[in-house]
């Protein structure tokens, strides 16, 4: 019986097969020029078949010895210039000129460069004796016109051998001084087994960075089982990756020589040679496939995480987007506008599309406002770099160039693209009023300050203009990039799916960074702590106030005091220096993010002093915004740091300083990889919590092994569930429903302080023709706000303005993706957003400031609550549209007195519990909450019986658990007052994890 090959060569012979099937020549190692490190055959043979006459000039003048010079100058130039260098440009000898490789053309207007382009020879070379020491040869060597590209070594599992063999044999047994492994002259080195595929760009010994080229599987690292059915799942690689068109593709838009530069933009003279990850490539390429297929006026969500390479992405989207022609050979986009939510460009996207432009000038950053970048789209720049802050309402330009199509290539999609912003982003590819746009680029953030951009047309008319001019533009295609796409991110940008969901058109999930090692796991090391405070009264009177909104106060008050911060800082400087300071060879960086800039100001002073007491040889920075008084002092970030803002960054870069303490700045876009732990003193939730604490994920190669988060201010399920949806795949449940429009609209003139009248009027004042002055406007609105500032009740001036300010959000928002036919609706929302700004904010939820003179510190105590790994569970998550805020959803606040509030809050938070104590409550209200008797009681009979059920069942379990906490089971017990508080305290605890609060 004959036995299947499950040897390393049947293996090679597969792969080989398939190449050969797809176009490539078979060549012998004997074939191979090792001093040169050229197969001269099909070199030759390309140029007589594309470049006949040149050649012929050549020989000409060189006679016998022609192709000798050639092959001579031709490796001269790829160790001087790199084979990418080579194979793009030319080769110039004796004033002869050689294209040694023609790529395919972007349109079919010159046959003979698509003549040329089929005249490329591929082949491949097995068991290639390279060195020109010995006999070591590579597994498989793949050669573009006679000039290597890419080497392999193939292992076969069922040999004893992996992929992880392939890449040790490369960094132990593969000498980088030989020729074929010079920097530059081979674009990759590829080890693969039948199941996963690892590239590096430079063989550097034992230092050589493997990185995975692999399609990741299940939301994770590694490949599927197939890559189609019957094949291997590394078969992509020699199936699609290396087919002649891929490896075209690669060479002409992909492979990328990096020229490092230092803080301040100067070149270092390092270089880097750059090969797209797998997902950068496939999307990259299934976007512009598309694209092609389908025209302007798409929508693409490419959910991307950190540690991605996003910035290369977007480089490579713009330039093959720049060149992309139709079957027509008309472009698809005459400008290509990248985006970016900063006010500073961001450095490293501008650089990095700098870097790909083969021609001056492609590339154009607008930093000058808006008429740099009206005469950006009006000559057809290639590539137009520039901020979201930067587009003004420029009014009606693209629509009126006829025939012309655009990208928007947007940066950090997550934020500022549901509502007015992206507005602004959709009119400056839509109009053409400069002056007035610059009024209202300058007036911007004035308080109050009314648009005096008026369009010109009349009554519905311009009502309907208005409404229309919040879809995105038919001739305009939007690829949006994030990490954290939000529902309403999912919903403009995503793909509907047959079941009503929402998708990304690309994902690399959080998880599958993590598992290829290209971002740090920044859940690895968390933990967390409470802290135990106890207030005292300093007044005889006890003043009655809101309990739950004082409580809230009064916990902010304590977390403030001096003692508070001190207890935080020495903790935050203790684990820096035990667990983080020698870490990354001894020059380990924190971040401390703070809940205030006069938090963070008391940080600063603070650590200022812990470290000069405790001789520490670095210093901390403050970040934050604007002046902060403190005990008579002024303070800002120049006066504390001694120096400008601007050079917070750059300056937290050396040496000198190693932790930095932030409000509000730095929390997102910083990319220091230097940080290795994080201290947060704020409450962190959602996409905020997730952008944070990703500033720790960034990887320095074999220095930077682990984070740690310190978090003072949230617990370990908080942060657990803001990441959830960002590990693996975020799915829209379903549209938002536009009639919610509708239900606000009622709530807003049911609260009786503006009539459908007074609105509609207004609307079709601001749109009349000719546009009126200010103070018609400012008229419209008198009647209305004096009502509301006549009103003495609070909650139905915040349910008001709530509506409004919700129904103007929404319809921002859904007039991006709904024709919406109703000028009436238009007319509402320019109504709410004026109104708005002149309405005082209301008193609601308001202390009266002798609250806080009335109480002091009397203890505080900061301890450990738990540490470790804070697990994510695999699988997609489903996220629900944005909904409306239910007016009713809180009920109101009761009024207490101080002594009871301090009462409340000593008790919970204060001295007299220890820490076992709180956690035996933990543990009976968790034993509580899963009686099924309890959920049954709660869902049939009216309050008073849940609560009757309720302490039974607390009684009974607290019977059960006595053994664990004996001396707070007889004080509930034995002391009738305190258990009918503790009873009381925990059954509002219970009510209020039933309505989620």
């Amino acid at each position: 019986m004959i036995q299947p090959d499950t040897t390393e060569k049947a293996f090679e012979a597969a792969i080989e097969e398939a190449l050969l099937t797809s176009g490539y020549g078979k060549r012998a190692h004997t074939d191979y020029d090792r001093a040169y490190c050229l197969d001269s055959g099909p070199l030759i043979d390309f140029l007589n078949a594309t470049q006949p006459r040149e050649w012929a000039r050549y020989q000409k003048q060189h006679g016998a010895e022609a192709k000798a010079k050639l092959l001579h100058r031709i490796a001269s130039e790829i160790t001087k210039r790199g084979t990418l260098d080579v194979l793009r440009g030319k080769i110039r000898s004796n004033g002869c000129r050689f294209h040694l490789a023609y790529f395919p053309p972007n349109s079919g207007m010159n046959p003979e460069t698509a003549r040329r382009h089929q005249a490329n020879r591929f082949t491949v070379i097995r068991q290639l004796r390279y060195s020109t020491k010995g006999e070591s040869s590579l597994d498989m060597v793949l050669f573009l016109n006679g000039v290597p590209l890419f080497t392999a070594e193939l292992k076969n599992p069922f040999s004893g051998q992996n992929v992880a063999h392939a890449v040790e044999q490369y960094r132990s047994d593969r000498d980088a001084r030989e020729p074929l492994f010079a920097f530059g002259r081979c674009l990759a080195h590829f080890a693969v087994d039948e199941g996963q595929v690892y590239v590096a760009t430079e063989l550097v010994g034992k230092a050589t960075r493997f990185l995975p080229f692999n399609r990741g599987h299940a939301g994770g690292a590694g490949n599927p089982p197939e890559w189609r059915p019957g094949t291997y799942a590394s078969a992509y690689l020699w199936e699609d990756a290396w087919s002649p068109l891929g490896v075209l593709t690669l060479v002409q838009h992909f492979v990328h020589v990096v020229e490092h530069e230092d803080e301040r933009g100067r070149k270092t003279g390092e270089k880097s040679l750059i090969f797209p990850r797998y997902q950068q490539r496939d999307t990259v390429n299934r976007l512009v496939a598309d694209a092609r297929n389908r025209g302007p006026g798409q929508r693409y969500l490419i959910q991307h995480s950190a540690g991605s390479g996003k910035s290369n992405t977007i480089a490579w989207l713009a330039h093959r987007l720049a060149v992309l022609h139709s079957d027509e050979d008309q472009r698809v986009f005459d400008s290509i506008v990248v985006v970016t939510d900063r006010r500073v460009l961001d450095r490293q996207l501008r650089r990095t599309v700098r870097q790909f432009a083969k021609t001056q000038g492609v590339v154009q950053a607008v930093e000058d406002g808006s008429a740099q970048l009206a005469e950006a789209l009006e000559k057809g720049r290639d590539i137009i770099i520039t901020t979201l802050q930067k587009f003004p309402f420029i009014v009606d330009r693209v629509r009126d160039l006829p025939g012309n199509g655009f990208a928007v290539i947007i940066d950090e999609a997550h934020s500022s693209q549901s509502g007015e912003a992206s507005a602004k982003l959709k009119k400056v590819l839509d109009t053409s009023n400069l002056d007035a746009a610059e009024q209202v680029e300058a007036a911007e953030d004035a308080p109050n300050a009314f648009e005096q951009v008026l369009e010109d047309a009349a009554g519905d008319d311009r009502a309907r203009k208005s409404q229309r001019s919040r879809k995105w533009p038919k001739n305009v295609s939007v690829f949006a990039f994030t990490a954290t796409p939000k529902p309403s991110t999912l919903e403009l940008f995503g793909e509907q799916q047959a079941d009503g969901t929402f998708a990304p058109f690309s994902l690399y999930s959080m998880r599958q960074a993590i598992e290829e090692g290209f971002i740090l796991d920044v859940l690895e090391s968390y933990t967390t702590y409470t802290s135990y405070w106890k207030l005292k009264k300093l007044i005889a009177d006890d003043p009655r106030f809101e309990k739950k909104r004082a409580m809230g106060v009064l916990k902010a008050f304590a977390e403030r005091q001096e003692e508070a911060i001190a207890q935080k800082a020495g903790e935050m400087l203790d684990h820096f220096n035990e667990r983080v300071a020698a870490g990354i060879g001894g020059i380990a960086k924190a971040m401390i993010v703070t809940r205030s800039r006069a938090h963070a100001v008391l940080f600063k002073i603070t650590l200022d002093r812990l470290l000069v007491e405790r001789g520490r040889p670095f210093q901390a920075l403050v970040a934050f915004s604007g002046k902060v008084k403190h005990q008579g002092l002024e303070y800002t970030e120049t006066g504390m740091n001694g120096f400008p803002e601007s050079r917070t960054a750059d300056t937290f870069k050396g040496d000198a300083y190693r932790l930095m303490v932030c409000a509000n700045k730095f929390q997102t876009g910083f990319d220091q990889p230097l940080l290795a732990a994080m201290y947060v003193d704020k409450k962190l939730g959602g996409v905020a919590a997730v952008q944070t604490l990703s500033r720790l994920n960034r990887t320095i190669p074999g220095r930077k092994r682990e984070t740690f988060v310190l978090d003072f201010a949230n617990a370990a399920e908080e942060i657990q569930k803001a990441f959830q949806p960002y590990y693996e795949r975020t799915l829209l449940s379903e549209a938002t429903n536009p009639d919610l429009l509708h239900d606000l609209e009622h709530r807003i003139y049911d609260a009786d302080f503006a009539s459908e009248d007074e609105a509609q009027a207004f609307g079709e004042l601001y749109f009349a023709d000719p546009p009126p002055a200010q103070d018609r406007l400012y008229a419209q609105l008198k009647p209305i706000k004096a009502r509301f500032m006549g009103c003495y009740d609070e909650e139905r001036k915040a349910e008001f303005r709530g509506a409004l300010d919700e129904y103007v959000r929404l319809y921002a928002f859904l007039s991006q993706i709904i024709d919406f036919t109703d000028p009436d609706l238009e007319r509402l929302h320019v109504f709410g957003r004026y109104l708005l700004r002149v309405l005082p904010p209301t008193k609601r939820g308001g202390i009266p400031p002798e609250l806080l003179s009335s109480v002091d510190l009397g203890a505080y105590d900061l301890r450990r609550k738990g540490s470790g790994k804070i697990s994510l569970e695999r699988g997609t998550t489903t996220i629900d549209p944005q909904r409306p805020k239910d007016p009713h959803g809180s009920s109101e606040d009761e009024m207490e007195e101080l002594s009871l509030i301090l009462q409340t809050l000593n008790e919970r938070f204060g001295t007299v519990f220890k820490e076992e104590d709180v956690v035996f409550i933990e543990e009976l209200e968790s034993r509580v909450d899963a009686a099924p008797a309890l959920a049954g009681s709660l869902a049939v009979n009216p309050l008073d019986t849940v609560k009757l059920t309720f302490q039974n069942l607390v009684g009974d379990t607290l019977q059960e658990m006595m053994d664990a906490n004996f001396t707070l089971y007889q004080r509930v017990t034995d002391d009738e007052e305190f258990g009918k508080f503790f009873f009381a305290v925990l059954f509002e605890r219970f009510m209020r994890r039933q309505k989620g609060e």
